[in-house]
């Protein structure tokens, strides 16, 4: 077989890079979003067969275990069949050595730029649903993705990123796309009318600002103020609700806990299978669940809105586990990066990303959303792979597996 030419092995790394740059942004309107991102991934694939060389965070170890856990969830559930046909989200896990190869050094800046730069455009689509189309806390704004759920979550990764480039602005960094998106990023986050995502924003922003500079903290609380004098009086009252023990969603998000603890204590090892808490949760159901409106009917959930408490109750405690390391090491990788890296706004961005995660995950099953999780992961690698090309020995690369 014929070696590559540099030249052709040079263009097909451009060409990766450029889908790859234009899948993130896609992904948010989820227009053929993952098409372009898969064949950014042939790109990928090809140039590290051709160099022998794969290259990934040490984060990605405890993924792959997470994987092998929930196909053997998935194997002994009740419907292996069903469990292990919804198995796809072990392709997204591909994001990490596909950005890892594609978006090395000043390509994970640009690459930043382009999801902020979209993202305000989705957020633009957000305000006009919530002020012109008569979207509200019924019908909240979604853009053009499939639900509000998902539309939050990426609006409040996205912010994390915006928030990012402005907290650790330096003289050559592109601060207009920041400058411009943050206002509208907010406030399309606020009209989503979804706590979990203001919660995770909040913790993954403040957590940004506190590292910069204690004295930067002060604006948080100012924001948290402002919006509450200007937003609408349901927006205030959907923020109050957090508080009210009495409200259903906060009743039966108790109960969704309560059916997950359950369904640990006689699943422990593997859970109930990758996707099978919605055929178990009706065997498990309290007395505390409640619709939105209060009713008590009988009825399914698709998820037990909790990361932690979904994966322990559909792949077990070892899963779990896994996650939690995981979440451990991207962190410290990120934290490590952020404090002594040359690229500290795309660190503080995937810092911020993976905070605002697991905050909101506490409330939301936002790791098993395929649109966010794809950009999850690609934040939470840009660091590295910014840092990558900056480092010629195997010693300057911690965190970094090959």
């Amino acid at each position: 077989m014929t070696a590559a030419s540099p030249t052709t092995t040079a263009s097909l790394d451009r060409i990766g890079f450029i889908l790859l740059a234009a899948g993130l942004g896609l992904i948010q309107f989820n227009i053929r979003g993952e098409i372009v991102l898969a064949l950014a991934a042939i790109a990928a694939i090809v140039l590290m067969v051709r160099a022998r060389d794969f290259e990934v965070p040490g984060f990605f170890l405890p993924l792959m275990v997470l994987m092998v856990l929930t196909l053997i969830s998935s194997a002994l559930s009740a419907d292996p069949l069903y469990s292990l046909a919804r198995s796809k989200q072990f392709l997204l896990f591909l994001m990490v050595p596909v950005t890892m190869r594609l978006a090395r050094g000043h390509r994970a800046g640009t690459i930043i730029d382009v999801i902020i730069a979209l993202g305000s455009i989705a957020a633009i689509i957000g305000i006009i649903q919530w002020t012109m189309l008569g979207y509200d806390e019924a019908n909240r704004p979604k853009g053009t993705l499939g639900h509000w759920m998902t539309y939050s979550g990426i609006l409040m990764l996205v912010t994390c990123a915006a928030a990012s480039r402005l907290i650790f602005l330096t003289k050559r960094a592109n601060w207009v796309w920041p400058a411009v998106a943050v206002p509208s990023l907010l406030v399309a986050l606020v009209a989503t009318y979804t706590r979990n995502a203001w919660i995770g924003t909040l913790a993954a922003v403040g957590t940004l600002l506190a590292i910069r500079s204690k004295r930067l903290l002060l604006a948080l609380p100012l924001l948290v103020i402002l919006i509450a004098l200007f937003a609408p009086a349901s927006i205030r009252q959907r923020a109050l609700s957090s508080f009210d023990s009495t409200f259903p969603a906060n009743q039966d998000r108790i109960a969704m806990l309560e059916a997950g603890v359950a369904m640990v204590k006689d699943h422990p090892l593997f859970g109930v299978g990758l996707n099978m808490v919605p055929r178990e949760y009706l065997k498990y159901r309290t007395s505390r669940a409640r619709d939105s409106a209060g009713a008590t009917e009988p009825e399914t959930r698709s998820h037990l809105h909790n990361v932690p408490m979904q994966l322990a109750a559909e792949r077990g405690l070892p899963a779990l586990a896994a996650w939690i390391w995981f979440v451990l090491v991207a962190g410290a990788g990120l934290w490590k990066l952020l404090l002594k890296g040359q690229s500290k706004a795309v660190a503080g961005a995937g810092l911020a990303a993976l905070i605002a995660m697991v905050v909101a995950g506490l409330f939301e099953h936002n790791f098993g959303d395929s649109e966010f999780l794809i950009l999850l992961l690609a934040l939470i690698t840009l660091p590295f792979a910014a840092e990558a090309a900056r480092t010629n020995d195997a010693e300057g690369r911690p965190e970094v597996r090959r």
